[in-house]
């Protein structure tokens, strides 16, 4: 039985561990955290075939250029004189094409409706992880926002995704939950969410039913290496033999790929999350708030906010008040009933989303080491694009044809 080493435990590598189990695999997942936080915990829990278009795309720039001057704007890169700041923002420019932008929508929306489908048998074994399909509401309160936000809408229609348009009136019939103060919306029907946390619980639990080795607080430090193949993983509890190896650690994917001569040009964006608890007066369908790029999804009971894109390196662990109250100022302009106070700080989640230059994740076999399969970069998406990410992975370990077309996901 081959055994594959994943170096990463957050819910990439926890759902390559799944399918691989599955498929046979005698699976050992590697962590230096205790796998109690991460960017799989804090996210906004959304499905979201709806998000088509890549973060590299026309426009982005010169919207980031004016958003760099507003400390509380959604998206905010940290200057610093670093040359893999400069290698990114150069790729970045070059990505940002309506060509780029076409021949990576058909590849995103199938990756997306992979995963959906996943998520789908999965809650229909198991549905302690409150999976729902509500879809997302794109709420706008400017004409501008309503002119972007409806064509991406018609784009996402043309892909067959159904996409309903919404008048003011019509988002206050179909979000009763609270008083909404937009102009519009759009309704994305494809689109579903759950509660991250729980969900990590389930794999956890099904990992261990299927006795996949987890070592958490276990740092990689290095490579055994025979011709062009890893041999072993060298971590600070010892070394272990393996016959495959998947690089999953999000944000940290660059350091450990430096080890093996392996250049990935990914930076974390950094983001927050707070949730609220036993919430009644609450929104009832997951949205996103666009003038403030605000994720706002219902978990059961709770109700989690999250926000703001800040490019920054992986020791950035400060706390930005002001892009915090950039979220809280959004929520209570669009939803004026709920009157969402700051938190405190013990009770505000941050973490480091995995950004490529093209805004694309990366799933695929390295093109130098024969046994190492690379599964990183998936940004804002890594919930969303997990389950299908640990289907492909185990495809492309078994050599077997893969679900959906990974062309546009190589290094």
């Amino acid at each position: 039985m081959k055994k594959v080493s994943i170096v990463g435990g957050g819910i990439i590598g926890l759902c390559s561990a799944y399918y691989l189990a599955k498929e046979g695999y005698q699976v050992v997942v590697f962590d230096k955290s205790d796998m109690t936080d991460g960017c799989s915990y804090g996210n906004a829990g959304m499905i979201v075939p709806s998000h088509i278009i890549p973060m590299a795309q026309p426009g982005m720039i010169a919207q980031g250029m004016k958003w760099m001057f507003d400390s509380q704007s959604p998206f905010y890169v940290k200057p610093r004189l670093s040359y893999d700041l400069i290698k990114w923002g150069l790729q970045f420019y070059k990505h940002a094409t309506p060509q780029h932008v076409e021949k990576s929508m058909p590849a995103l929306r199938d990756l997306a409706l992979l995963s959906k489908e996943l998520f789908q048998d999965l809650d229909r074994e198991n549905h302690s992880f409150f999976y729902e399909e509500k879809g997302l509401l794109m709420l706008y309160k400017t004409d501008k926002v309503a002119e972007e936000i409806q064509h991406e809408g018609k784009e996402a229609q043309r892909l067959g995704l159904e996409v309903d348009f919404l008048s003011k009136e019509g988002v206050s019939k179909l979000e009763t939950g609270t008083r909404t103060d937009v102009i519009g919306g759009v309704h994305y029907k494809s689109d579903a969410h759950l509660y991250p946390q729980k969900f990590m619980q389930f794999i956890k639990e099904e990992l261990k039913r299927m006795n996949v080795a987890v070592h958490s607080n276990t740092l990689v430090k290095d490579f055994r290496m025979q011709n062009n193949t890893i041999s072993g993983i060298i971590t600070d509890k010892g070394e272990f033999a393996t016959d495959e190896v998947v690089l999953a650690s999000g944000s940290w994917s660059p350091e450990i790929a430096k080890k093996l001569d392996i250049n990935i040009s990914i930076l974390p964006g950094k983001g927050y999350s707070f949730t609220l608890n036993n919430r009644t007066d609450k929104p009832s369908i997951p949205s996103i708030l666009c003038e403030g790029k605000v994720a706002v999804t219902p978990m059961s009971t709770d109700i989690r906010f999250g926000g703001t894109m800040e490019i920054t390196h992986t020791n950035d662990l400060k706390i930005n008040q002001n892009r915090l109250q950039g979220i809280v100022n959004s929520i209570n302009d669009f939803y004026p009933d709920l009157k969402i106070d700051r938190p405190e700080e013990k009770d505000i989640w941050f973490g480091f989303r995995p950004c490529t230059p093209s805004g694309l994740p990366i799933i695929a076999r390295d093109k130098k080491i024969s046994n190492l399969v690379l599964a990183t970069g998936h940004a804002m998406m890594g919930l969303s694009l997990a389950p299908a990410t640990g289907k492909i992975v185990t495809e492309i370990i078994s050599n077997k044809a893969t679900s959906v077309n990974t062309q546009m996901f190589q290094l």
